[in-house]
């Protein structure tokens, strides 16, 4: 049971990391063709739904966008809560 918990830990925490990636992308020009724009493009399609779901409550404020750090807390939270049930 334990090996189960720590994939879904690692797994929450990649999801996290991408979200970090995807804003951190957001601040750059990127080419509109090519890998880049594709991995670009990969993250922007897994990421964008979730993050999403945060925009409707938090909109963004004086030019800046909070949502995705509620959705990385929200995801932090429910990996500990998924934790402390399977371990």
């Amino acid at each position: 049971m334990f090996s189960i918990a720590l994939f879904i830990t690692r797994l929450l925490d990649f999801y996290a990391l991408l979200i970090f990636v995807w804003c951190i992308l957001s601040w750059f020009p990127l080419p509109r063709e090519g890998v880049i724009a594709d991995v670009v493009g990969a993250i922007d399609a897994l990421v964008s739904p979730y993050v999403g779901l945060f925009r409707r409550f938090i909109p963004p404020f004086g030019g800046l966008d909070f949502s995705p750090v509620l959705a990385i807390v929200i995801l932090q939270l429910i990996r500990r809560f998924l934790f402390g049930i399977l371990v």
